[in-house]
């Protein structure tokens, strides 16, 4: 996806030293720039919802069926208000319900053929109101499997055939084959708008997690840099100037020699600077650290929904590239939980060392549906963190959201 190249600033790691942000690919705006209370734009949920393509094309039909109404509600006007209100509300609030609980959101679904094919049934002959179940097969493709489509389709399309039938229309057949090839036209649309939305989904987020591993490389190779060059100036100006002051000793020894001030001046100056590098050295070695907060906030920009809230202790100090990846896929793994299970807005995830050990807290604001199951996600983190020696625990917090807590060696 397009991307403007725009400079990306500096900012403090929880290592205490600055480096630049990684641009990301799939938005306008690199991670840096970022808003901290929004990862994926500045358009709120609803809206970005109502303005979908296939949403869009529903309320269209939805006012289509309502002008309808006047041929379509004889004796019951008020039946058939209430009927497409009570489809529309359905449809319109299927999202926000499927985010809090699934099955209510497919029960709705259950609910909207119901609806259309009463409407149907007030007066089968205008032909308008077989026009919901278009929209209806539509919001089932987007959710449910092929077979339980193909199925949902068969029994809409049974509906209409009966209801015209008893009737007394004079095509019934034609007409629900018709409305059933729009059916299956919706579906196989929908279909295929479900399939792009995830494939580019899936590109999104391998691109982040590729951001995230290419600033824990950098990181790590500034560390190893770092060390290196530590290294250098302890084994090559230190090996030099313990050479030049145990000289400096040796001419000091002269009788000649020892009174002059430049000599003491040299002696001086010597071990002032072997102490400055010795400092220097020292600093250069404690003030490593890999940059999870860069990392992570890579990760989870692709991801509308949950906000990431991440509390790193000022004084958190990794520098194990294991514990780093550790670190990156146990909050992978909780985004993407988070988001697909949990309906939660904001993940709040918790870094801090203590006793030589760094403790990983991780929970959403999200609900549980049912009791905690470890899944092939659940048990690859598991497995990752005892390979560190590590310890994993799941647990339920008091609002019902799953918590993740976990204390690797550090």
């Amino acid at each position: 996806m397009p991307s403007d190249s725009l400079p990306a600033p500096k900012q403090h790691m929880a290592g205490g030293h600055r480096v630049d942000l990684p641009e990301v690919t799939f938005g306008r705006r690199g991670i840096a720039d970022a808003a901290p209370a929004s990862q994926h734009g500045r358009m709120p949920d609803a809206l970005r919802n109502l303005l979908h393509p296939m949403h869009l094309a529903g309320l269209c039909t939805l006012g289509a069926v309502g002008m309808s109404l006047h041929w379509i509600a004889g004796a019951h006007p008020v039946l058939a208000w209430s009927l497409l209100g009570a489809f529309a509300i359905a449809q319109l609030s299927h999202d926000a319900v499927r985010r809090r609980s699934p099955r209510a959101a497919d029960a709705l679904l259950l609910l909207m053929p119901v609806l259309a094919l009463l409407l149907l049934w007030i007066n089968p002959r205008v032909g308008t109101a077989q026009v919901l179940l278009v929209i209806w097969t539509a919001l089932v493709a987007s959710h449910w499997s092929g077979r339980a489509v193909v199925a949902a389709i068969a029994l809409s399309g049974l509906g209409q055939y009966l209801l015209m039938l008893d009737y007394g229309h004079s095509a019934p057949l034609t007409v629900t084959l018709l409305y059933t090839g729009f059916q299956g036209f919706a579906a196989v649309t929908a279909c295929a708008l479900r399939n792009a939305e995830d494939s580019r989904d899936a590109l999104v987020r391998v691109n982040a997690d590729l951001l995230a591993t290419r600033a824990l490389l950098a990181d790590s190779a500034r560390d190893s840099e770092r060390v290196r060059v530590a290294r250098e100036l302890h084994d090559v100006a230190g090996h030099t100037l313990t050479a030049l002051t145990l000289n400096l000793r040796a001419l000091a020894s002269d009788p000649q020699l020892r009174e002059r001030a430049e000599l003491r001046i040299a002696q001086q100056l010597c071990g002032e600077l072997m102490g400055d590098i010795r400092g220097v050295v020292q600093a250069m070695r404690d003030g490593g650290g890999l940059d999870l907060t860069n990392a992570l906030h890579a990760l989870a920009a692709p991801f509308p929904r949950p906000r990431l809230a991440l509390q790193i202790a000022p004084d958190l100090r990794i520098r194990d590239p294991a514990l780093a990846e550790a670190v990156l896929r146990m909050v992978q793994e909780a985004l993407t939980n988070s988001a697909r299970h949990a309906g939660a807005t904001t993940l709040a995830v918790s870094l801090v060392q203590h006793d030589g050990c760094l403790r990983v807290a991780i929970e959403d604001d999200g609900h549980l549906h049912g009791a905690v199951r470890e899944g092939n996600g659940l048990a690859g983190m598991r497995e990752r963190i005892d390979a560190l020696g590590g310890h994993l625990a799941l647990a339920t917090g008091r609002r019902g959201a799953l918590r993740i807590e976990a204390e690797l060696p550090a």
